[in-house]
């Protein structure tokens, strides 16, 4: 079952001279339960890409389908709540509120939502990246490699249809960074979650099914023959 797609997908910023065209119809879409690698240099447009695939920006032209819905056919306030129920992130800075303890921020957006956490899973969770210690913690009593398993956790904690993590192991030494992407793809194997990661880090990204490279706005090429390029 595909939970991702993309159809043409383009995104231009500026015009005339100072046109930069970051996305050049891009195609392509995953699985349900695929832990995806899109592997790309600085100004590749990878970082645009995820931000399409987030509802975060939105495009100039082109689709985005999660769970089956064409997320730009919302409107600003819809989609900000499709995006809260069904898109969990994990991003480079953790993005963790200070003020909340570690179980406050795992259950955050959950609650945000007006519902209940479903302690028995989210107990499960957080047993898994082993974090029954710290619930009481602030953010600046962790280290960045508990405080990226919290943010791991509270992307997966609402059961979203889609895990997107940008460049989740960039502020982490080699060996936490090894650490903090096994537990994300065990996690992900563990409770059936699809992740999209974007990374610039070959080594990283061979912990997943499959890497997409991204070049120049294009998808180069993905190890599958769903993935199709952009415009040459």
């Amino acid at each position: 079952m595909r939970i991702l797609e993309t159809k043409e997908l383009k995104k231009i910023y500026g015009t005339g001279e100072t046109k930069v065209c970051a996305l050049d119809g891009v195609d392509f879409f995953v699985e349900q339960g695929e832990f995806v690698s899109i592997v790309g240099t600085s100004g590749s447009g990878k970082s645009t890409l995820l931000h399409m695939l987030g509802g975060l920006d939105r495009p100039t032209s082109g689709e985005v389908y999660v769970d089956g819905k064409q997320i730009f056919e919302l409107k600003d306030d819809e989609l900000t709540i499709f995006r809260r129920r069904k898109i969990g992130f994990v991003f480079q800075s953790y993005n963790l509120i200070p003020v909340l303890n570690v179980y406050e921020n795992i259950v955050l957006p959950i609650e945000l939502d007006g519902n209940k956490a479903d302690e028995e899973y989210v107990n499960q969770v957080i047993s898994l990246l082993g974090l029954e210690p710290k619930l009481a913690s602030l953010p600046s009593q962790l280290s960045g490699g508990q405080q990226q398993r919290v943010a791991i956790a509270r992307a997966l904690a609402a059961k979203p249809a889609i895990i997107l993590a940008d460049e989740p192991t960039g502020n982490l030494d080699s060996r936490t960074s090894q650490d903090v992407l096994s537990l994300l793809k065990v996690s992900g194997e563990k409770f059936g979650q699809t992740i999209v990661m974007i990374t610039h880090n070959e080594e990283i990204a061979q912990l997943a099914d499959r890497i997409i490279r991204i070049e120049d706005g294009h998808i180069m090429g993905g190890g599958k023959d769903n993935v199709i390029s952009g415009e040459e």
